[in-house]
């Protein structure tokens, strides 16, 4: 394999004994690809992104010598971008209609990172709308009027918790919803994303995370079914969505965030989940891939990058483990993925991007600043310690790593529907 360093001067093929710039996170070598005579499809794939991800390098260190204030979030073009999302959206948004409740979480919580507050006018439209998506038969549709999902319900209930309000909090009909989670339930403790529909372990982490926000688990509903999941570990140390299928990075997050809420996750294989989390880290972009063999994403700086908070949690609970950990650091380059996001993926007019050369969109806005926040906060629940790659006003809200919304958004609700009563 070929590596090169990246100084503040120059790319070059040699590593640096000793620099002295502020951004010593960029000096963190960089491996090409080494396709050893035997081209494919997808190394040619991954060639062309690592030359597109080397010129995007080269040109802001050129950029970085005239301002040095540089890598910078633009956070003024990334709000005008997800504000107009949550009031208009252009016909060639038709596409998402059945994931209209999607559009207002990404947006939301996008908005929650960067902690901007918003309009009471903006609160009660959204109240409003995602009152309209929910179901007399329990849970939530992709919009008004259509079939409740376990995916666009989890969207919509988090959505509603980050409004953080009793108004917001009400419109949920828990008896319902805790029916409709029975109906996609099977009898091995595995849930369909709807009535009828496909089992995976989105569905279960969906139905996992929504029970739990509004205090209506109970040891029916979930009996059985860390089980399950457990199944879906392959042999390569990730999760695969039903058994017996490929590990990939979504399932993965599902699957472990699922078990710790349910606090199973000490039954997993730990050691293979980590090696195998620690291996979908690009060496040369610094982002993540959602499978072997796939090409970086900017979605799976969250997807992958929130498996390190749970694992550095579970781990420090073994005497075998505890004493490795570092307390200031997760287990993965932190600064690599930062670098990734501020340089390769900000659209200039607001926005994040999959990767350079694709479009902008509010999903990959969502996730793209989440696993920003991941990367920024090591223990922010409980030490605070962070680390931010260029200006400090990069700095962005500490997300939760299980439901990936605000820790103040999840504490408020856990303490409102807690301490309501349920009847089933």
């Amino acid at each position: 394999m070929t590596s090169f360093t990246i100084s503040a001067n120059s790319l070059q093929t040699e590593p640096l004994e000793e620099i002295t710039h502020q951004f010593i996170e960029l000096c963190t070598p960089r491996i090409h690809l080494d396709v050893e005579g035997n081209p494919t499809v997808t190394s040619d794939e991954q060639v062309k992104v690592e030359s597109t991800i080397e010129h995007l390098l080269e040109t802001f260190l050129e950029n970085h010598e005239i301002d040095d204030t540089l890598p910078r979030l633009n956070r003024l073009q990334i709000v005008d971008f997800v504000r107009h999302g949550l009031s208009k959206l252009s016909t060639s948004y038709e596409c998402l209609d059945a994931s209209r409740t999607w559009v207002c979480y990404w947006n939301l919580h996008s908005l929650e990172l960067l902690e901007v507050p918003l309009a009471d006018e903006t609160k009660d439209a959204v109240i409003s709308f995602l009152n309209l998506c929910q179901n007399p038969t329990g849970g939530f549709g992709g919009g008004p009027f259509q079939y409740s999902h376990l995916a666009p319900t989890y969207a919509a209930v988090n959505a509603l918790v980050i409004l953080q309000s009793e108004e917001a909090y009400k419109i949920i009909n828990r008896t319902n919803l805790y029916n409709f989670l029975m109906n996609c339930r099977n009898e091995e403790g595995a849930f369909a994303l709807h009535v009828g529909g496909e089992v995976d372990v989105r569905g279960t982490y969906c139905a996992v995370v929504v029970a739990k926000l509004t205090g209506i688990v109970d040891q029916k509903l979930f009996s059985g079914t860390s089980d399950w999941i457990l199944k879906c570990q392959t042999y390569e140390g990730g999760f695969a969505g039903t058994p017996n299928q490929e590990a990939h990075g979504g399932y993965t997050f599902c699957a472990l965030a699922a078990l710790t809420l349910l606090g199973q996750e000490s039954k997993c294989n730990i050691r293979c989940l980590l090696r195998w989390a620690c291996n979908r880290q690009m060496k040369f972009e610094g982002g993540f891939q959602g499978r072997t063999n796939k090409l970086v994403d900017g979605c799976y700086s969250f997807w992958q990058g929130a498996l390190f908070p749970l694992l550095h949690f579970l781990l420090a609970k073994s005497d075998q483990y505890s004493e490795a950990l570092d307390a200031e650091k997760w287990l993965f380059n932190q600064e690599a993925l930062q670098e990734y996001l501020l340089v390769c993926c900000q659209h200039p007019f607001g926005g994040l991007l999959d990767k350079p050369g694709r479009p902008r969109d509010f999903y990959h806005t969502c996730y793209g600043l989440s696993g920003l926040s991941i990367a920024q906060h090591v223990n922010g629940l409980v030490s605070g310690k962070t680390s931010i790659v260029g200006s400090p006003n990069n700095e962005l809200a500490l997300t939760h790593p299980i439901y990936n919304l605000g820790v103040t958004a999840v504490m408020s609700a856990l303490n409102y529907f807690n301490s309501q009563p349920l009847r089933i």
